[in-house]
């Protein structure tokens, strides 16, 4: 197979991904199907866990949708075809598209753990493309915006998502642990959150877009756990800790000279 044919097939295929994102958007938003929220028996609900983020916190995904669209026509522009940096990422941008759609599948069905799976397999994804970004920075705030911009922000999100999809998946299995348990537990993996926000910050050229995502998530989990159940200080704390941990890494990695990107 030709460059010439490889690069019109990986748009094709891209822009068949994008088509595919916004059909199991419209299932996981009502139109087609169950929202999210009440998908699931309600697992994954604001309310359903400690480390559910409150309702307005999901209003990012209308960003991430409306840049992914964006990404798709991007790809299409004159000379873009053959960009060695468009090159590198497209084909784990359509991954991307096809694991967030089908994670929203699959959620219709109930199936909460094979959404875990679904949506570990997303971080690795997203990790793996925004660390070829890295590698090759974008020429043009056009670019940084559209494709840096982008990715950095659904990276940030589902860092955040993944920690609230296992917890939905645990206590729908009948997991029901103490509160101090529960607590103790939420707060370890808030941390664990926090310190995935130091090493993205240094690996992947101190993001603002990632950092902004996560303390996005993670602000909102605070607001759920003050102003509705489950109530709990200790995780609203927490989160909002590890939200101020993740922004104030790209901030000391800006300052200590690694390499900027949106």
């Amino acid at each position: 197979m030709s460059a010439t044919t490889q690069d019109r097939t990986r748009q094709v295929v891209t822009t068949l991904a994008e088509v595919f994102c916004v059909l199991g958007t419209l299932v996981g938003v009502g139109v087609l199907g169950t929202r999210v929220a009440e998908s699931s028996g309600g697992a994954l609900s604001a309310d359903a866990t400690l480390l559910a983020p409150d309702g307005p916190a999901f209003s990012i995904w209308s960003v991430v949708y409306a840049g992914l669209a964006a990404y798709t026509v991007w790809q299409w522009l004159p000379g873009r075809a053959t960009d060695p940096r468009l090159r590198s990422i497209g084909w784990l941008a359509a991954a991307s598209m096809v694991l967030n759609a089908t994670w929203l599948l699959v959620t219709q069905q109930g199936w909460i753990w094979v959404s875990v799976v679904v949506i570990l397999a997303l971080v690795v994804v997203l990790g793996l493309l925004v660390r070829r970004l890295t590698a090759r920075p974008a020429r043009g705030l056009a670019e940084r915006v559209v494709v840096d911009g982008t990715f950095g922000l659904y990276l940030g999100w589902v860092c955040v998502a993944v920690c609230a999809n296992v917890t939905a998946a645990l206590v729908d299995s009948g997991v029901e642990p103490s509160t101090v348990v529960a607590e103790t537990a939420a707060v370890v993996v808030l941390a664990v959150v926090a310190v995935l926000g130091v090493v993205l910050a240094r690996r992947l050229g101190a993001r603002w877009s990632v950092a902004a995502a996560s303390a996005w998530g993670l602000a909102w989990i605070a607001v759920g756990r003050t102003q509705s159940t489950p109530e709990s200080t200790a995780t609203a704390v927490a989160a909002l800790a590890a939200a101020i941990v993740t922004v104030g890494a790209v901030v000391q990695a800006r300052r200590s000279g690694t390499v900027a990107h949106p």
